[in-house]
């Protein structure tokens, strides 16, 4: 029930959130499982939010262990489908956990799941792929070894920025692999070396591998500029949408830069307090509009509001400024 209607109210704010979303094979969205999304993980648990939008399928995700500590929090991420998968540097006591959650992925496939893990182990907010941890290979093969008519489905995925919302977002899905796809008589070291090398290859040809300092090739892969018909048409409501929008997003980036702005989860943060908090932001706008002008007319901001929020979301920058900081990435 609640990832359910998180999976469709997210979505719906997504669409402001974020500019554009370009997917090279928009069909695998629907696609059924068992299937296993090996993905790259650029940039924190906004990654996992954007495929769980996208896909038609419920998905359920890995994430690191130790958010899993607080009992109350270990309860709603798995009411949400995260199940915890732990690293050394979360206590090497905690490592055998990643055996019962191996079984519950496991468990997923046989009744035809999708389960997305990032293949990487590690975020950075970054435009290159880095190396494979043995994850993705071991519980494909566990999977084969039960006789699991598993498909891995390689998704990659580019962000125009991680810094601002507005932005662009390129998906690109790699050739589904499969278990006859690996040479037989390998031992289960080559399994996982070789299995490894054709995920390698599949991420590669969807992500694009961009230095921080080349700004022309970041705009020439990221950026999608307005035509002049949507700056004529939109560049009111957009004045308006940043005028009336200034205050939420202000209070929200003053309270997380001081934590969060050198770090990889800046970006999903102030997604996600963005999306929670706009409701009650609209809300106490309608209220003080019908306090000044005393009649329910007012009602009609519940679309307003949100349009020319739209409206900014397509005229703004949408990559940051060489600089560019938390505080700054709004303009």
């Amino acid at each position: 029930m609640l990832y359910t209607f998180l999976k469709y109210f997210v979505g719906t704010g997504m669409k402001i959130f974020c500019r554009k979303i370009v997917i090279n094979k928009p069909a695998l969205t629907g696609i059924k499982g068992p299937v296993m999304l090996a993905c790259n993980h650029p940039n924190s648990f906004l990654d996992a939010i954007i495929l769980d939008v996208l896909f038609d399928q419920p998905i359920h995700s890995l994430a690191r262990g130790d958010a899993f500590v607080h009992p109350f929090v270990n309860k709603i991420l798995r009411s949400v489908k995260i199940l915890p998968v732990y690293r050394t540097s979360e206590g090497v006591e905690n490592l055998s956990h990643n055996y019962k959650t191996f079984a519950s992925c496991v468990e997923i496939f046989r009744q035809n799941g999708l389960v997305l893990i990032f293949s990487e182990g590690l975020c950075e907010n970054e435009w290159k792929l880095r190396p494979l941890k043995k994850g993705t290979a071991r519980l494909a093969l566990q999977s084969w070894q039960e006789n699991i008519p598993l498909r891995v489905l390689p998704v990659a995925i580019n962000y125009s920025s991680f810094r601002r919302f507005g932005k662009n977002i390129y998906i690109n899905f790699g050739d589904i692999i499969e278990n006859n796809d690996l040479p037989e008589g390998l031992s289960e070291g080559q399994k996982v070396q070789q299995f490894n090398a054709i995920l390698k290859k599949e991420l590669e040809s969807g992500i694009f591998v961009i230095e921080d300092t080349d700004r022309k090739r970041m705009a020439s892969l990221l950026e999608e500029k307005p035509s002049l018909i949507e700056n004529i048409a939109l560049a009111i409501p957009a004045a308006l949408g940043w005028l009336l929008h200034w205050p939420l997003y202000t209070t929200i980036t003053t309270a997380i830069t001081p934590k969060y702005k050198n770090t990889v989860h800046y970006d999903s943060i102030q997604v996600v307090l963005l999306l929670l908090t706009y409701p009650f932001y609209l809300l106490l706008c309608i209220l003080v509009a019908y306090a000044i002008f005393s009649t329910w007319h007012v009602l009609w901001l519940l679309l307003f509001f949100p349009f020319t929020a739209w409206a900014f979301t397509r005229l703004k920058p949408q990559l940051d400024h060489p600089g560019a900081t938390a505080a700054n990435v709004f303009h």
